[in-house]
């Protein structure tokens, strides 16, 4: 099985298997854990055959990145996409769908925003983050016919608020609860909240 599975790897697997180890790897005990040598062992090569595909760990890191950051990307169209909502109801959903991919997958979601061990400057990663923040700023026009602040300003107060709340939750300061009075989850009504007290 061995052979087997070094011919395979020949044949052009080897790329594939290196990044679902990363993955296993980062969802077992975080970006931080995630080394080539780690890497090349879970893949059964040598510590010397993923730098035939990535020359180093942070090209490594910043592959395993750019895949996090499409499957968030994935997981916001499908949350918005899943309801018959419009307007604010679709900033809604965006921010839902922030909260609930952090929550669910914390080491994914911490490692995009790991800037000390990714290359920030790769066009690839660098378009894929902006056209993220990208769809939520154009929801939150469409949303919006006027008001007291531009569009980027509560894109980033609602982004920066989702985000705060998800790294207060993985971090062990707050727990799931519901809102009493409305009987919300406190994730859905800290956005509503947010995105009401515009109106």
């Amino acid at each position: 099985m061995a052979n087997a599975k070094k011919q395979s790897f020949h044949h052009g697997n080897l790329r594939e298997a290196i990044l679902e180890a990363s993955l296993e790897i980062l969802d077992e005990d975080g970006a931080d854990a995630i080394t080539i040598r780690e890497v090349a062992r879970r893949t059964g090569v040598s510590h010397a055959a993923p730098v035939n595909h990535f020359k180093d760990r942070e090209a490594l890191l910043t592959e395993v990145a750019l895949g996090l950051y499409a499957e968030l990307s994935q997981a916001v169209s499908e949350k918005i996409d899943e309801g018959s909502g419009s307007g604010l109801e679709r900033v809604e959903a965006f921010a839902f769908a922030l909260i609930s991919y952090g929550i669910a997958r914390p080491h994914r979601y911490r490692m995009l925003w790991r800037h000390d061990l990714i290359d920030t400057k790769d066009r690839r990663l660098a378009m894929l983050a902006d056209g993220l923040y990208d769809r939520l700023v154009e929801e939150i026009g469409v949303a919006r016919s006027d008001g007291d602040f531009d569009n980027h300003t509560v894109a980033i107060g609602l982004w920066s608020m989702a985000h705060g709340y998800v790294s207060l939750r993985l971090d062990g300061n707050f727990e799931a609860a519901r809102d009493e009075m409305s009987g919300e989850t406190r994730q859905e009504a800290i956005v509503r909240a947010f995105l009401r007290s515009l109106n």
